[in-house]
Parts: C-alpha cells; structure tokens; sequence
C-alpha cells in the first residue's frame, strides 16, 4: 500500500501535464505502468439518489415527501431541492452518461411518493412508468440496477401519523416495497431496503438536523427497531415472490480511532464503533441487538424500544449481501463533559473540510476485514465512496480537472483489490456520485460529471474519463 507521499508525488506528474494544456481524455492516457485489474464479474457503478437528482416535486401525481415539506420551511435549508438536478426531465441523457463511463451497475432509488403519493393506496401509473424507462434504458447499456427502495425521503402523509416511531411504518414500507418488487420484477439486479438508516433514525429523530427534526434519543431508537423491522418485512417479502435478483441494506460506515493510548480513549472509540454500526448490523446479521451498547444506553435511563415476540427474526432474514458507504476516518478522544456522542471528531483531514473528506484509506480496509470475519464472509459492495471539491469548474478548455478526486478513489480501489486479495468477500465498488447533485439543503460538487447548476448543463469530469478507463483497462495513478 503507497504512503500519502507516495500518492501526492504521483500525482505531480498528472499536475504538470495539466499545468501544460494536456486535455484531460489525453491526461487519462499518460503515466506509470502500474495497473490495478479486477475480477471480470466484480460491480463498478455510479450511485445517486432520488431527491438529490430528480426534481419534479410535484410532477405527474408525485406526493409531498418529508423532504419536500422539510425544505420549505424558512431557515431549514440553503437551497431548495424541487428541481435539483432535473433528472426527471433529462433521464435520457444522464443514463447515456452511465456508457460513457463504463460502468456496469447504476445504484439508484426510487421515490417512494413518487409510486405512491400518500405512502399507500393506490399507485401512480406516470411514477411507475418513469422508473420502468430507466430500468429498461439501463439495460440496454448493459448496465446492472440497484435500487434503493428508502433513501430518506419518507412520503409526509406517513410522517404525519409518526414517522417512524409509529409501528405502523414497518407494514407500510414492506406493501411499498411488495410492490416494486412485483412491479419492476426481475429487470433488478440488486434492491437496497434501506440506505443509511442510522442518518433516518439519528440525525432526524434525535440530533434533529433532518426531518422530521425531533430531539429525542428513545424515539430514535425505537425509529431505529422500526426500520429494522420493516427492512426484515420486505426481504421476507422478497423471498416470496422468488425473483432471481438479490437483496440487502446499506449501511454508513466511518472509522473510529482513538487519539491517544489512553484506555478512555480506547473505550471511547470502541464505543463509538459499536453504536454505529453494530446497532444495525449485529440484528440483520446476528439476530441481535449488541449487548454492550443496548446496556450503555439503559445505563443513562433511556427507555428501550419494545421488541416483540418474532421481532428479531423477522429482521435476520436472510441478505445476500451489504452495502457499505465509507468516506473518512476519524479520531476520537473521551469526553468526560457529554454522554453522546461521548466522544469528540479530532481528525485533521488533509485532503478537505467540511463537506469534503479525509483520505484515509486504511480505515475501508479495517472496516472491510472487521465486517468479513464478523459476519461470516458476507458478500459486501461499496454502494458509496467518493471526494467532494467545491472547486470543481469548467476551465476555458471546457474541461474539469479534478485530480484530487482521481487520487481519492485511487487510494480506496487500491485498498478493495487489497482486501480481496486477503480473502475479503468485496463484490463491488459504487462511486458517490454519478453527477454534481443536491446535498440535502445545499450543492456539493461529488460527481464523476459536473453540473452547472443554472443551466443544468453535464460535463464528465477529468475523473470521469479516468474510471472509465480503470474499469476497463485497469487503475492506475497516472491519470
């Protein structure tokens, strides 16, 4: 594995040709012999999400999300999401993007009020027929969907009866997910029930920077049971319709490193780790809840979920596989003034702040073995990874030269062909994201493509051109 130095000394190379006038589909083409291959059936894709990318808020019978309503409260958010990238409209386009770049998996999810506007009822056919025509037009491309049937954007009609701290939800979202099943059938490769539902029940349920913003953690935790729950409900109801495709979760992953030495700040980490990421996993995947954190949290006087008879094993149906979304790693350090998080991010990133992240591609492969040998060789795809530059624009060549985003994903593909060659079960790598999109409030520029966000306009980014070439002649450095 190259050191940090390594890795910015060859990209020196790439910032000469650059400096030089070189065009980046010729950059792309130049540098060090070094390739990285992978196996022929290994999944390279692009991932996006439905709110982030779609507009049509209320197009063709569309129902009012949380999001939706989240967003036009005054002072919620920076921006506002109704058009987003207009990908309701340019469909065409952006699916012709996914040949241009090589790829053979699109992860995208669908928008639940966009299929039905209250939650229930009755479907919307034009909603239906929309993510029929993506389907279909991936297919052409010979590219493999995943689709995420919950990527935040809850429809309001079933937040106004609780949310996800109604019981109610795990029934409503496994006839949702009943019906996609049944609808767009084996056209799916992979479905996702939920992405990142630490971020539904945590950020919206207790830190409250989310929707439907409440500040409670009991309530967050019962979200939580709830999510679980219905993630278990519709996998037991995709077994039964016995489609070829397979079905899992993706969970969010960063690493927790203590600071120091010091054993409180060694217990603080393990800490963090545990209540991250076991919380969601341990239950698919082991059948339980870990011990240790559902102690910690009865030991501050937090009232538990309540777990039903059946509960529990309804949530370990069986997954075929894990989706993990890894961006940084951090360093944490006890906090003797706070009981949650109890820990406190010290982590100076070099490689960005704020929106942008740390290159810190150590800490996916520790995730990636800690992962393997804990759950018995789960088959795991990275359905998220990928390096924010609010810098990203369209110089006077017409180009986009994001060099710091190809070293980005260099340092963490080179980790994933290291894991698999020690055994991890790594089956695919997704890039966040297909295009310059909505951030939940704000824009952020993540993509392998630019958009110009007045006039919508798509330009493949230097980083674009270069994982196309990487998945199909191997990655290297030189760009």
């Amino acid at each position: 594995m190259d050191s940090r130095r390594d890795f910015l000394k060859n990209a020196s190379l790439t910032s000469l040709a650059v400096g030089l006038g070189i065009p980046s589909e010729a950059a792309v083409n130049s540098g060090p012999d070094e390739s990285i291959k992978f196996p022929k059936d290994f999944l390279f894709g692009v991932s996006t999400s439905a709110y982030q990318i779609e507009g049509g808020w209320n197009a063709d019978g569309k129902g009012e999300s949380i999001w939706d309503r989240w967003s036009h409260i005054p002072d919620n958010v920076k921006v506002l999401g109704d058009v987003a990238c207009d990908h309701y409209r340019l469909y065409k386009q952006d699916i012709e993007l996914l040949k241009r770049l090589n790829v053979n998996s699109y992860r995208f999810s669908i928008s639940w009020t966009r299929i039905f506007p209250d939650g229930f009822g009755e479907a919307n056919l034009k909603g239906v027929a929309f993510y029929k025509e993506i389907l279909d037009l991936a297919k052409k491309h010979g590219v493999k969907p995943v689709v995420t049937l919950n990527h935040w954007d809850l429809p309001q009609k079933l937040q106004n009866i609780g949310g996800w701290a109604n019981r109610e939800l795990a029934t409503h979202f496994s006839n949702y997910a009943k019906f996609c099943f049944s609808t767009f059938g084996n056209d799916v490769d992979f479905w996702g029930t939920h992405n990142e539902p630490w971020v539904v029940a945590f950020m919206g349920y207790f830190v409250g920077t989310h929707p439907p913003g409440i500040k409670d953690i009991s309530t967050a935790l019962l979200a939580t049971h709830h999510l679980l729950l219905g993630h278990g409900m519709a996998v037991k109801a995709y077994r039964e319709l016995n489609l070829k495709g397979k079905i899992g979760i993706t969970l969010d992953y960063s690493y927790n490193i203590a600071e120091t030495e010091k054993q409180e700040d060694l217990d603080a980490a393990k800490r963090l780790n545990d209540k991250h990421h076991p919380w969601f996993a341990d239950p698919i995947l082991l059948g339980k809840y870990p011990e240790m954190i559902w102690n910690w949290y009865k030991s501050k006087g937090i009232v538990m979920p309540e777990i039903k008879e059946g509960d529990m094993k309804i949530i370990s149906t069986p997954i075929d596989y894990l989706g993990l979304n890894y961006y940084q790693t951090d360093k944490v350090k006890y906090n003797p003034d706070g009981w949650w998080p109890y820990e406190t991010n010290t982590l100076k990133r070099e490689y960005g702040k704020a929106k942008n992240f740390g290159m810190e591609p150590e800490g996916l492969y520790s995730i990636l073995k800690d992962l393997d040998k804990r759950y018995h060789r789960i088959p795991i795809i990275i359905t998220e990874n990928g390096y924010n530059d609010d810098h990203d624009n369209v110089d006077f060549n017409g180009e986009v030269v994001d060099n710091k985003r190809i070293e980005y994903i260099f340092a963490h593909i080179k980790v994933c062909k290291k894991a698999i060659d020690d055994g991890v079960n790594l089956q695919g790598y997704t890039v966040w994201t297909l295009m310059d999109s909505y951030e939940w409030g704000d824009w952020s520029r993540l993509g392998l493509v630019h958009t110009d966000f007045h006039t919508l306009k798509r330009t493949i980014k230097k980083s674009g051109y270069w994982y196309a070439k990487g998945i199909k002649n191997g990655f290297s450095l030189g760009k």
